[in-house]
């Protein structure tokens, strides 16, 4: 080994105390890579990031990938910050530096590629903090949790966050860690969720074999997965679900997450998520989520200047369903909305 000081080094007292949390390389003894709450990774050698020379050759290995492709995926970024570090590997390492991990690396790749498209897998609430150290785009784990929880007012308290935090973070219902959404939210939910992330600001990520509702998430120790019937319906209505969100500029101009109110004695309400993009010639897009199991209605509030006087056509993208709607109504009481368990609008506003 040629460079030990990269890595976490530990002693035989270690690898005798804990055998799975060390490994024996090149007449070293050097600590698997983990996160603090849970079991060590057994094909992960930890890397010290308190270390100089770690920082520099981390810098020079990512600029050297920003040479040859667009973006680089960060894996559980959040462990490298200091604060993080220092309580994982605290008392095995040398002192805490005075700036953090990631700005030191990548200032060193921006310097070269400006343009490189920086994602940082995140967990623990640390988005915004690795947003502010570099990072174009964060996982977002909260609102994964909280769809596949079917936390409704969690959802949308989740998106009244501030847009600047909102379209630096990388929406998705399921990915290589986490379970199939076809299994953790199965059929129409699957796809209200779908609805959802395809049309929220930030950036999507969309895993190999959703859109086939594949079910089996194979370990990534595996180089091959089982045989499984593909849901080829799915996969029709996922192609079309992008190509209108596209071919329409559904997230173009500005993004507002609206109210919806109910009545005294219906309160079904409370499980319509709703939100809008306009102010484009793209025109005006509406979207309406029934996030649960039951029948819902509401008023959504739009909000938008201009609809006195004058019709308008509401057609979903979804179903090529056609509304005709008074403008002078749609601003007094906003749009009445009645969806099934789990039905969505994806609708394109015209005069």
């Amino acid at each position: 080994m040629s460079h030990p000081e990269l890595f976490v080094n530990g002693d035989e007292a270690d690898i005798e105390a804990e055998p799975a949390s060390w490994v024996r390389a090149a007449g070293r003894i050097l600590a698997h890579g983990r996160d603090p709450y849970f079991p060590p990774w057994p094909d992960v050698v930890q890397l010290d990031a308190f270390s100089p020379a770690l920082r520099a050759a981390t810098a020079a290995t990512l600029t050297d990938i920003a040479a040859q492709c667009d973006g680089i995926r960060c894996d559980m970024a959040m462990l490298m910050t200091n604060g993080v570090f220092a309580k994982t590997w605290g008392g095995r390492t040398g002192a805490e530096p005075g700036e953090e991990f990631w700005p030191a690396v990548i200032a060193g790749l921006r310097g070269r590629y400006p343009q490189t498209v920086l994602v940082a897998e995140a967990y623990w609430d640390m988005e915004w903090t690795l947003q502010q150290q570099g990072f174009d785009f964060c996982y977002d784990k909260r609102l994964y949790d909280r769809f596949t929880g079917r936390d409704v007012s969690g959802v949308r308290d989740h998106l009244r966050a501030g847009l600047q935090y909102q379209s630096r973070l990388v929406r998705f219902g399921e990915n290589h860690d986490e379970p199939r959404l076809a299994d953790t939210l199965p059929g129409d939910a699957g796809r209200a969720a779908a609805v959802a992330i395809a049309t929220l600001p930030g950036a999507t990520l969309w895993h190999e074999g959703q859109f086939e509702g594949r079910r089996v998430r194979p370990p990534v120790f595996l180089s091959r997965r089982p045989d499984e019937p593909l849901d080829a319906g799915l996969a029709s209505w996922y192609r079309r679900l992008l190509s209108d969100a596209a071919s329409h500029r559904v997230r173009s101009g500005d993004w507002r997450l609206l109210e919806v109110g109910g009545w005294p004695d219906n309160d079904s309400c409370g499980s319509l998520l709703a939100w809008s993009w306009s102010g484009t010639d793209a025109g005006r897009h509406l979207v309406v989520v029934n996030f649960s199991a039951e029948p819902a209605q509401g008023r959504v509030g739009l909000g938008w200047t201009g609809l006195r006087g004058r019709g308008w056509t509401l057609t979903d993208l979804l179903d090529d369903r056609v509304f005709e709607r008074d403008g002078d109504e749609l601003a007094d009481q906003g749009l009445f909305v009645a969806l099934p368990p789990w039905g969505c609008h994806l609708l394109a506003v015209t005069p």
